[in-house]
C-alpha cells in the first residue's frame, strides 16, 4: 500500500484509498466465535453462518499449530487422513484461528493447501499499535472429500514482512473435522475428483492480467480426463492485487490521467474456456480489504467476506461428454481487463458415473461470446482546471449452453441458461478544494440449469445472486489548509437458489450480507493525519434453507466500537 498523503491540487487529492500504515489501524473478520462480539469493544466483530454438521462427534486433524508468519516463505505441514475415521464422511470442515500482535502492519492475503489444492482464500486484519486481534474462519470442505483420503504435503502461505517499521507478527493454527454420518442417514454425493488449478504440486495462486507484460494471461491445464465424467463444476477464486485492487473505481484509459485513477475501466469478469471456446464465466465480487480505502472504516466490521472469500462456482457438466472422449482438453481461467493484477487459483470438481466407463455425447449447442462491454464517457474541462462528469461502463451476457450425455442410466440433457448484467456508473469532481469520487456498480445473475433424462424427468436448479456496491469518497480542502476525506460504502452480497423435479418444489435457499460503514479522515495544514471521526458501520446477515436452517443477526458500531448485537430476530 502507497503512502496516503494530501495536498491542495485535486490531482493530488485523488490519491487516495490506502491510508498510511502509520494511521495505526485495526479490525478484521469473521469469527463465529461470540466471544469476539463484545458491545464495547473494538477487536474485529462480523456475522457468518456455521457450518451445518451431523449430529456426530467429528475426528480432528491438525494441520499446523501457533505458525510465526513474518516473511514472505510459506510454510509446510503434513496432512495425514483421521486414524479410526475412514471416508465417507457426513461433512469436512476446515477450522483455522489468526492473530496479530499489537503492532503496524499491512493487510496480507492468506491461502491454505492440501497437496496442489487450495482449502482456504481470504486476507487478514491490520493492526493497532496498542492492540492484538484475534479472529476465526471456517470452511465447507465436504465436496472436496476425495483428496483427504491420502497423505499429502500442506502449504500455508500468509507472506509478511516484519521490520523496524512494520512490527505487526501474524500467527495462525488450523485443523480438518471430519464428521462421521450419522446413524439412519446417506453421506452426502462428494466430487470423485478433485482437479486443482494452481502453481504447482503444493500450491500456490497464479497471477493473471491481460497484456502478459506482468504475469500470466491464462491459468490453464490440458489434461486427459476419465471417461465416465457425468457432471463437472469448477470453483473460482479470483482475488484483485496491487494496481488492479481497486478494479471498481477504476476508469478507461484516456481519461484516467486526467481523473487521477486506475485503468481498463471498472469492469472485469471471470472467463473460462475449455480448448480455446467461451465455456463459462465467473463474476468477480468486489472484495474490500480492511486496509482498503480508508482502514477505519472496516474496525470493527469489516467488509463482506474480506476475511473468508466465496469460490464462484460454474456449471460445466454441459461439456461433460466432451471430456469424457479420451482426447486431451484444455480447461482456463482469465480474468477480462484484468491490469496488474488478480491472483487466481481453481478446482474443478469431477463426479462420475460409477455404471459407465465410457460416456459418449457433446456440446449441442452454445451462444457463449466474449465480452463486448459498452463505455460512456462524458467528462468536462473547464479553463480553470476544474473537472466534472461521469463514466459509465455496462457489460451483458445472455447465452445457454446445451449438452447431452448417453450414461450408464440414460442419455441426460444438461443447460445452462444464464443472464448476467454488469454495470458501473461513476461521477467526478475535482476542483482545488475538493475531490468527488461516487461510484454505483451492480452486478446481478439469472441462471438456470436444466436436466432431462431419459425417462421424461425434469430438475430445474435456479441461482440469482445481486451484488450491488455504493461507494462515496469526498475529500474537502479547508480555508485554512486543513483537509478531509469521507468514505460511505454500502456493500451486498445476496444469493438465492431453488430446484425444483418436474415442477415440484425440491429445496430453496436464501443468502443476504450487508455493510455498510462510513467514515471521516482529518489532516492538519501540513498535511499530518490528526484522527477520524463520525465513524459507523453494521451488518445485517441472513442465511436460511429448506431444511428448517435459519442464522440471522445484526451488528451495530460506532466510533470504532461495537455497539450493539442481535441475534435470530430475521429468522423470528
Amino acid at each position: 500500500m502507497p503512502t496516503f498523503q494530501l495536498s491542495k491540487s485535486a490531482a493530488t487529492l485523488a490519491a487516495r484509498f490506502i491510508l498510511l500504515t502509520t494511521i495505526l489501524l485495526t479490525a478484521i473478520l469473521l469469527p463465529n466465535l461470540a466471544a469476539a462480539q463484545i458491545v464495547g469493544s473494538g477487536n474485529t466483530a462480523f456475522i457468518e453462518a456455521p457450518v451445518v454438521v451431523p449430529k456426530t462427534t467429528p475426528c480432528k486433524v491438525e494441520l499446523y499449530s501457533n505458525f510465526k508468519f513474518n516473511n514472505f516463505n510459506p510454510q509446510s505441514f503434513t496432512y495425514t487422513p483421521p486414524a479410526g475415521c475412514p471416508a465417507p464422511w457426513g461433512a469436512v470442515v476446515l477450522s483455522a484461528d489468526f492473530s496479530i500482535s499489537k503492532g503496524i502492519q499491512y493487510d496480507r492475503t492468506a491461502n491454505i493447501w492440501i497437496g496442489p489444492t487450495n482449502v482456504y482464500f481470504g486476507t487478514t486484519a491490520e493492526d493497532d499499535p496498542t492492540d492484538s486481534r484475534h479472529w476465526h474462519v471456517e470452511r465447507n470442505l465436504t465436496d472436496y472429500s476425495s483428496i483427504f483420503t491420502v497423505t499429502q504435503d500442506g502449504t500455508v502461505d500468509l507472506g509478511n514482512e516484519v521490520n523496524k517499521t512494520y512490527t505487526g507478527v501474524l500467527y495462525g493454527s488450523a485443523e480438518l473435522l471430519f464428521y462421521p454420518v450419522a446413524q439412519g442417514q446417506n453421506p452426502p454425493r462428494t466430487a470423485d475428483q478433485v482437479i486443482a488449478f494452481s502453481s504447482g504440486p503444493t500450491g500456490g495462486t497464479v497471477a493473471l492480467d491481460t497484456t502478459g507484460q506482468c504475469c500470466t494471461t491464462i491459468l490453464e491445464q490440458t489434461l486427459t480426463f476419465p471417461t465416465n465424467i457425468e457432471s463437472a463444476f469448477f470453483d473460482v477464486f479470483a482475488q484483485s492485487q496491487y494496481e488492479d485492487e481497486f478494479w471498481y473505481t477504476c476508469v478507461p484509459n484516456d481519461v484516467a490521467n486526467e481523473l487521477e485513477s486506475c485503468t481498463n475501466t471498472a469492469f472485469r469478469e471471470g472467463e473460462i474456456t475449455i480448448d480455446g471456446t467461451p465455456a463459462g464465466i465467473a463474476p468477480i465480487y468486489p472484495w474490500i480489504f480492511t486496509g482498503g480505502i480508508d482502514p477505519y472504516l472496516w474496525i470493527p466490521i469489516p467488509g463482506v467476506q474480506t476475511m473468508n472469500f466465496r469460490p464462484y462456482q460454474v456449471n460445466l457438466t454441459p461439456f461433460a461428454a466432451l471430456l469424457d472422449d479420451g482426447n486431451p482438453h484444455t480447461v482456463g481461467l482469465s480474468v477480462y481487463n484484468a491490469d496488474d493484477y488478480f491472483s487466481a487459483t481453481a478446482n474443478l470438481r469431477l463426479y462420475l458415473d460409477a455404471g459407465s466407463t465410457q460416456i459418449t455425447g457433446g456440446v449441442t449447442g452454445n451462444t457463449l461470446t466474449v465480452p463486448n462491454p459498452s463505455v460512456v464517457e462524458k467528462i468536462n474541462t473547464q479553463k480553470n482546471g476544474n473537472i466534472a462528469g461521469t463514466v459509465d461502463v455496462s457489460s451483458g451476457h445472455n447465452f445457454a449452453i446445451t449438452g447431452v450425455a448417453n450414461t450408464s442410466h440414460g442419455m441426460i440433457t444438461t443447460t445452462v441458461d444464464q443472464n448476467i448484467k454488469f454495470s458501473s456508473d461513476q461521477y467526478f469532481k475535482l476542483t482545488d478544494t475538493e475531490y468527488e469520487q461516487n461510484i454505483k456498480q451492480g452486478s446481478t445473475l439469472h441462471s438456470v440449469v436444466t436436466t432431462r433424462n431419459s425417462n421424461g424427468n425434469t430438475t430445474v436448479y435456479t441461482v440469482n445472486h445481486d451484488w450491488p456496491l455504493l461507494l462515496n469518497i469526498t475529500v474537502l480542502v479547508a480555508p485554512d489548509g486543513s483537509e478531509t476525506q469521507t468514505t460511505t460504502s454500502n456493500q451486498y452480497f445476496e444469493e438465492d437458489e431453488s430446484a425444483t423435479l418436474n415442477k415440484v418444489a425440491l429445496n430453496f435457499s436464501l443468502l443476504k450480507n450487508r455493510v455498510t460503514t462510513t467514515d471521516t479522515l482529518n489532516f492538519n495544514s501540513s498535511g499530518v493525519f490528526t484522527g477520524n471521526s463520525n465513524m459507523s458501520s453494521a451488518q445485517d446477515f441472513f442465511d436460511s434453507n429448506s431444511t428448517g436452517f435459519c442464522y440471522s443477526g445484526d451488528l451495530t458500531a460506532a466510533a470504532n466500537i461495537l455497539t450493539s448485537v442481535t441475534y435470530g430476530t430475521g429468522c423470528n
